[in-house]
């Protein structure tokens, strides 16, 4: 997830441990929507459906912790 901003989300993870929480959550999902995609997990499509929906939020919500974090340390330099 947001590779080109790996410096970012390694320094938030372990400076923030609510980027923390949802980077793991979105990861889990991640590789269950993954599974499910692939056949090793069996989900409805209402429940693959929300997760993926879940997964897209957290997404969102790390992108823009991460792009505050960004102006932040612009703003400081």
């Amino acid at each position: 997830m947001l590779h080109e901003y790996r410096d970012e989300i390694s320094t938030l993870k372990q400076e923030n441990a609510h980027f923390a929480k949802i980077f793991e959550k979105h990861n889990e999902l991640d590789q269950m929507t993954t599974d499910a995609d692939e056949g090793r997990l069996h989900l409805s499509d209402m429940e693959l459906e929300k997760m993926k929906k879940e997964k897209l939020l957290l997404k969102d919500e790390a992108l823009n912790m991460i792009l505050k974090y960004r102006k932040e340390q612009q703003e400081n330099a």
